[in-house]
């Protein structure tokens, strides 16, 4: 419930994270109404959120919260599926979303309330997936809802290999020069730069430090990373020039839009986990980034290391902090698959 990336030591989620509800699950009593419950999670701590009161606050149906720690988003969370909520709103960017899911995972399981979301952070990356406007508020998501406008997603599912600790759900992570260029857009932010200009940006900034950068640069570094296929037991291919144990760039994502109209995953990258992958920084590669993140396919590219998969069920082995949507999560060995399915509002 942050407003500015920061590092995890720990996966920081409470409850238990039930891949099948789970006996901790609390079952929502969702009923027919004339007039919808709706339950609001809102950071007022969001770009947009700030000095900013909430919309409909008071409405009898609406029941806004604004928790400060997971504890209590957890605690919000649970109270709203006791009272059997019909719409959850999350009122604040990509983190906010990232966190709620995680947070209500033991609790909805796979029985979540209709999704909506208030896009008032610094990149809204969900929101471009969904195609929701930049300024959508309340007003206009309920009247969407009313109508019945939604899009099926599933979030990706993060849980520590060994079965010991808690998982979160979210829709990108990035190893590598990922990590580096969400470093540079949040210098962006500071400088004014927001959603998809400030994607731009930073990946301008990766591209020319990985470029143009002698070897040692931070912009050439790889992060050690095993990528495990678990239904067969096999390793991803390693088709780079380097040092197998490594890759320069990992991305997955659940995502089927993405901001700057690009199409990493080719024109129509269909639903579901998708992985592309870097093996080493080779410069012509580099330089080919842009065309590739627009669709580029070809032979010559996975021979060269940079490749494309659908996945699901992978064991991710990362030796380095990656970033889960915004923020730096610790390295470690995790399991990745896709999450429970849950109906978005739409316009």
């Amino acid at each position: 419930m942050h407003g500015s990336i920061y590092e995890f030591e720990t996966l920081p989620i409470f409850g238990e994270l039930g891949r099948h509800g789970g006996a901790h699950t609390v079952r929502p009593a969702r009923r027919g109404r004339a007039v919808p419950l709706v339950g609001i999670v809102r950071n007022p701590r969001s770009h947009r959120n700030k000095g900013k009161a909430p919309e409909m606050a008071d409405c009898s149906n609406i029941l806004t919260q604004t928790p400060s720690t997971r504890e209590e988003l957890h605690y919000t969370l649970a109270e709203f599926a006791r009272r059997g909520i019909d719409y959850l709103v999350v009122d604040g960017g990509d983190g906010t979303v990232r966190d709620v899911l995680s947070c209500g995972a033991d609790i909805f399981g796979d029985d979540w309330p209709t999704f909506v979301v208030l896009p008032k952070g610094k990149t809204n990356a969900l929101a471009v997936d969904l195609g929701l406007p930049n300024h959508w508020s309340l007003t206009q998501a309920m009247a969407a809802a009313h109508r019945g406008e939604t899009l099926a997603r599933r979030p990706m599912r993060l849980t520590p290999a060994d079965g010991k600790g808690r998982g979160v759900l979210g829709f990108v992570l990035g190893t590598g020069i990922f990590a580096l260029a969400t470093e540079a857009g949040q210098e962006a932010h500071r400088r004014g730069a927001f959603n998809s200009f400030a994607v731009g940006l930073s990946i301008l900034a990766a591209i020319v430090g990985a470029l143009f950068g002698r070897t040692g640069n931070v912009w050439r570094a790889c992060t050690p990373t095993r990528i495990i296929d678990r239904r067969s037991g096999r390793h991803l291919p390693y088709d780079g020039r380097g040092n197998p144990g490594e890759r320069f760039l990992t991305f997955a994502t659940t995502f089927e839009r993405f901001p700057l109209g690009a199409r990493p995953f080719g024109r129509n990258p269909g639903a579901g986990l998708k992985l592309a992958v870097m093996d080493s920084p080779v410069r012509w590669i580099v330089a080919l980034l842009p065309a590739l993140m627009f669709g580029l396919q070809g032979k010559f590219l996975t021979r060269n290391g940079a490749k494309r998969f659908s996945v699901n069920n992978i064991d991710l082995d990362i030796g380095g902090t990656f970033i889960l949507d915004g923020e730096a999560f610790p390295a470690g060995r995790y399991v990745l698959d896709e999450g429970p399915q849950i109906n978005f509002v739409v316009p």
